[in-house]
């Protein structure tokens, strides 16, 4: 059996693989990149990166090539929503702009463009990478090794630290032996890519809730565009079946948003899949010879669209710890540990807000957002959560990330 040497072996080449992949090889490590699938498929999530995740990215380096593979800017944010009247909505359109330096907006980029832009990155950069991999054995510990086959061919490889990258249902997480502490499931949610929709304004993306459902809309490049549904766990079967693409589209048909008839009339341009929403979190993510990042570290809830910005902030912290410093024992990654348990913690005070908000459905739910159209304007604190998913879960004071606070926000 073949056996190489490196610095760090990555196994995932996601978002947060990738990312770390291309800015360790950029600081001069020997890095090897490996990953499972031939081609990127779409998962159903992680189209539009907050204004804090292009700040990340731009740190790293990376926003330039995730710009020439087609990513785009969305400007504002328009709450079409059952409680308000369209023009009303449209009155109140909030600016993506000024949450982080010379940032215009939400970064729309979908999912698998986004990972083989940050692939190609990584391997200009120098990395070793390889596809259509099956890793059979990891090991972390004072002599990292990893076994894996390509082609059907055992190979083996040795690296000072092994990072585990390779998302939610993570092999690496398990054979690392971390555990993730986990919320319980609030809603089901759901999504498509969809094509044929240029009647959607290109600059403006949405959130609002009709009934017993809660949408979201993220335009694309072209006329592509990222429709999302929210739905209670007790309706599995919405939207399955051959025609769930078509039903879930339908349900876009909503008075409350004028925009409705260029989803509804959109082509799928891949699966509708749902699935359940929760969070996670690994209180220690780290260990001798070993670490994990983005979501096989933990996940937060789609609702509040912080995904990427949260694996690009782990790539960012791993690989500062990395070429910053000759030490990479475990003690090394406990700030990182610190940082994202904290991230983690609070951001899941903003999903707490957001779900109350958009997924408490009936006059509860319409009795909290009325209330919020009608203070947001002239009180701060109603609108903190959406500065801190823009801008960074730190750019608000502790106080906000509370129960009290989130009682304040819903009128508990």
């Amino acid at each position: 059996m073949a056996e190489t040497s490196h610095d760090v072996i990555i196994l995932g080449a996601g978002i947060g693989g990738a990312a770390l992949a291309a800015a360790l090889a950029r600081g001069g490590l020997d890095v090897l990149l490996l990953e499972k699938s031939a081609t990127y498929a779409d998962r159903v999530r992680g189209e539009a990166m907050t204004p804090w995740g292009v700040a990340e990215a731009r740190r790293l380096g990376l926003v330039d090539a995730l710009t020439a593979a087609g990513a785009h800017y969305i400007g504002r944010m328009v709450g079409y929503d059952e409680v308000a009247a369209p023009e009303m909505a449209e009155a109140a359109a909030a600016p993506m702009a000024g949450f982080a330096s010379d940032v215009p907006g939400l970064l729309a980029l979908a999912h698998p463009v986004h990972c083989q832009a940050l692939y190609d990155a990584a391997v200009a950069a120098g990395a070793t990478a390889q596809r259509e991999v099956t890793i059979t054995e990891v090991a972390a510990g004072a002599a990292p090794r990893v076994a894996y086959a390509v082609a059907g061919e055992p190979r083996a490889a040795r690296a000072r630290l092994v990072v585990g990258a390779d998302g939610r249902p993570s092999s690496v997480r398990e054979a690392f032996g971390v555990d993730l502490e986990a919320t319980a499931p609030r809603n089901r949610m759901g999504g498509l890519f969809a094509t044929e929709t240029s009647g959607w304004n290109r600059d403006v993306w949405t959130i609002g809730t009709k009934d017993d459902f809660t949408y979201a809309v993220f335009p694309m490049a072209d006329d592509n565009t990222r429709v999302y549904g929210i739905w209670s766990t007790d309706q599995r079967q919405r939207f399955a079946g051959e025609d769930g693409a078509g039903r879930f589209l339908a349900a876009f048909d909503l008075d409350c948003c004028p925009h409705a008839a260029a989803i509804t009339g959109a082509k799928p341009a891949g699966p509708m899949l749902s699935f359940l929403n929760n969070e996670t979190w690994a209180p220690r993510p780290y260990m001798e010879g070993g670490v994990l990042i983005g979501d096989a570290a933990g996940w937060t809830d789609p609702i509040i669209g912080c995904g990427l910005a949260s694996a690009y902030r782990d790539a960012r912290i791993v690989a500062e710890t990395l070429l910053g410093t000759p030490d990479w024992s475990p003690e090394a990654f406990a700030p990182y540990a610190a940082e994202r348990t904290e991230r983690l913690r609070r951001l899941r005070v903003v999903s707490d807000i957001f779900t109350g908000l958009y997924c408490a459905f009936g006059e509860t739910g319409r009795r909290r957002r009325r209330r919020f159209n009608e203070t947001a304007a002239t009180d701060e604190l109603m609108t903190a959560h959406l500065a801190a998913g823009l801008a960074g879960p730190e750019a608000q004071p502790p106080e906000i990330f509370t129960a009290k606070h989130v009682a304040y926000v819903l009128g508990a």
